[in-house]
């Protein structure tokens, strides 16, 4: 490259930086428009499956006296509502208002004999009082199911026949049990009616009957069971979604979402779109986990769920377990209703004691009630200043690409701005998310390598010359702060380009979660080793390749790889942790309140603090730097959860500097001690 452009490259970088400051300060309102948006809503639903409730009551000699008792302690543990799901005449039958029959049960009630032919099934109303409602119900869903219903009675008690097999009628859906419903809200619980989309064709005039009688009995907010939200069919473009938002507008009526499924609900992004975002986030244990739980994990896992995730409805499962061992019917309603109290424990071998999810979560703020969904708030002038901000990432960018090959500086700058001006008119979600994913891997990039750059020009100003040990401590910890500053200036960045309510609602997410982890740890390898003083990159190449291979090298690979393996297989959500860690992080989360990432304090950023101080001495202390910069990019991956509260994530990555910065002044000082000792003993004993 001629020189005359490499001056004016390097020259236009400096002025390049200062847009990327202006980017910088613009994201600087949005972020505090996100803060106030995750602060709006600090009401959280604990509630129980109530169709669980029943299955287990069921268990029981006296089912409808358990279910009573069981409501009364989980209310006061602080349960505060019940999820009711369509019903069917196997819930209905636990309920104890029908009792459902097969054909030959039916004839033998009749004393006759069942013709072969007939393999219908029968039902008979247990309270003559509620059967003017379920009847109906009833009546209505098996003809929308395709099947022939017709009046029966039976020693005096009237029912009804069903044309379909027995086991097939018992998974059929019906309306949501009004009766229950009603006795629910009368006993002061929310309600959260659980719709599925098994009901073809979808029945708009039905529905509406359905969420009216929500509506009358104060129910603000349903959630859905099965693969997809009610109305979806055979897809969104029959606007059954648009048709079921359009009912749940008319009620006052939001959805909530699951989090953690397999595969997110069909319809879910768009039918919280068509509300408006009228949607919650909400967590559920379900009831196999939930009989093997231990009590602290349980209260750990649903106080981070709403401290760390925006969780605002802690769903709660149970189901009845024949346990052989104790030789009888058990269920975790015991321990659920202690994990939610609390409990004081005096012997030790019967667990520790603690104050339970409840009192956690009132005393990070949040209060047991009827959640509401985030009250969005907005930056003035928000889409100007998202504007700067994507100005400065692609800046960013075009900088970062500079530091390796200058020459396209000027060429990604423009390309940059075309494509910026494009998202701008287009508003493309995957480009602006492109754009996020290359400023949070451009920063960490950037600051890495301009960090080598300034250690290679003072190691050449010192030449022979030794750098003292104080001097070198005080210029590690100021080349620390300012990597680490340049590192985080693409947080606001990420933050103001992604802020939109449907990624807290991970509706949408960030991308790449996996490529933020591994190409920043990739070009800092390729710039201390391919553009070291001295040689040209092909050089440093050619040199690599010619050196012989050992069994040390083959070993360092085969390592480095195992490690690399481990390292990506815990990113994302998905990532896998050993008890050992669980249980570390519970002391964390216990001491601090919000618990700091382990491979920055414990790793990285002691790692990179040594690695600086080393290399200001040692030309092999930069390799150091290699494995440091996983603290830089994990700093500004933590900001890319964006469903985690902003500040919460802040508090994270502070705590993390602050710790680890400890721990490496610490390594510092032990390495010191021993290159004493060294020097003192070791190297007089060799030239003996």
């Amino acid at each position: 490259m001629p020189q005359w452009l490499n001056t004016w490259n390097a020259k236009m970088a400096k002025w390049l930086w200062w847009v990327v400051l202006i980017g910088v300060v613009a994201s600087l309102p949005v972020v505090y428009a996100r803060v106030q948006t995750e602060s709006s809503a600090d009401q959280v639903a604990v509630v129980m499956n109530y169709r669980d409730l029943l299955q287990v009551s069921n268990s029981q000699a006296d089912p409808r006296k358990f279910a009573h008792e069981q409501t009364e302690l989980l209310k006061n543990a602080g349960v505060n509502g019940m999820v009711v799901f369509e019903s069917t005449l196997e819930e209905l039958s636990w309920a104890g208002e029908i009792n459902v029959y097969n054909a030959l049960q039916a004839a033998l009630l009749e004393d006759r004999v069942s013709p072969p032919e007939d393999n219908g099934t029968y039902v008979v109303f247990n309270r003559p009082e509620h059967e003017q409602t379920l009847r109906p119900i009833i009546e209505w869903a098996f003809r929308h199911h395709g099947a022939d219903v017709t009046s029966w009675t039976v020693k005096g008690h009237s029912g009804l026949r069903i044309g379909m097999g027995y086991d097939d009628a018992l998974l059929r859906p019906m309306q949501p049990n009004p009766i229950a419903i009603k006795e629910l809200r009368d006993a002061g619980f929310l309600v959260f009616p659980r719709l599925s989309d098994r009901f073809e064709p979808f029945d708009p005039a039905e529905v509406d009957k359905w969420l009216q009688s929500f509506e009358d009995l104060g129910i603000d907010r349903v959630l859905f069971d099965g693969e997809a939200v009610t109305g979806y069919g055979k897809g969104i473009k029959y606007k059954g979604v648009q048709k079921f938002a359009d009912l749940l507008k008319k009620h006052h009526i939001g959805v909530g979402i699951f989090e953690n499924l397999k595969v997110p609900q069909k319809g879910m992004a768009k039918l919280s779109n068509l509300l408006g975002y009228d949607a919650i986030r909400a967590h559920s244990v379900g009831a196999a986990e939930m009989t093997a739980i231990k009590k602290p994990v349980l209260e750990d896992r649903l106080v981070l769920a709403v401290k760390d995730r925006n969780i605002r409805l802690l769903y709660l499962n149970a189901t009845p377990v024949r346990d052989a061992t104790k030789g009888q019917v058990t269920n975790p309603l015991g321990n659920i209703v202690k994990a939610l109290q609390g409990e004081e424990v005096e012997d030790e071998d019967e667990g520790t004691s603690s104050v339970g999810v409840i009192q956690q979560l009132r005393d990070f703020g949040f209060e047991i009630g009827s959640p509401k969904a985030f009250d969005v708030h907005h930056a003035p002038a928000e889409k100007i200043l998202r504007a700067l901000a994507m100005l400065g990432a692609i800046v960013l960018v075009a900088l970062a690409v500079g530091l390796f090959i200058p020459s396209l500086l000027l060429p990604v700058l423009v390309a940059g701005a075309i494509g910026g001006a494009g998202l701008y008119v287009l508003n493309s979600t995957i480009m602006v998310q492109a754009l996020a994913l290359f400023a949070a891997i451009a920063a960490p990039t950037a600051s890495v390598v301009l960090l080598v750059k300034r250690i290679r020009v003072l190691r050449e100003t010192a030449g022979d010359q030794t750098i003292p040990g104080m001097r070198r401590l005080g210029g590690a910890i100021l080349l620390f702060v300012r990597t680490t500053i340049l590192s985080l200036a693409a947080i606001p960045l990420v933050v103001a380009m992604l802020n939109h309510i449907s990624y807290s609602l991970v509706l949408q997410q960030f991308r790449g979660v996996s490529t933020l982890h591994l190409i920043p740890l990739a070009l800092v390898a390729v710039y201390v080793f391919l553009y070291g003083p001295g040689n040209t990159v092909l050089g440093n190449v050619k040199k690599i390749l010619a050196m012989p291979l050992t069994v040390l090298w083959i070993v360092a690979v085969a390592v480095i790889g195992a490690v690399g393996y481990y390292y990506l297989s815990r990113t994302g959500n998905s990532g896998q942790v050993s008890g050992i860690e669980l249980l570390f992080r519970s002391a964390m989360e216990n001491t601090f309140g919000v618990r700091p990432r382990i491979k920055e304090f414990m790793f990285g950023h002691p790692l990179f603090l040594v690695g600086i101080f080393l290399a200001l001495r040692y030309r092999w202390g930069v390799v150091l730097l290699v494995a440091g910069t996983i603290a830089q990019l994990s700093m500004v991956d933590t900001f890319a959860h964006i469903h985690t509260p902003f500040l919460l994530s802040l508090i994270r990555v502070l705590l993390g500097l602050g710790i680890g910065f400890l721990v490496g002044l610490a390594a510092i000082g032990v390495w010191q001690v021993i290159e004493k000792l060294w020097i003192r003993w070791a190297k007089p004993a060799s030239a003996d």
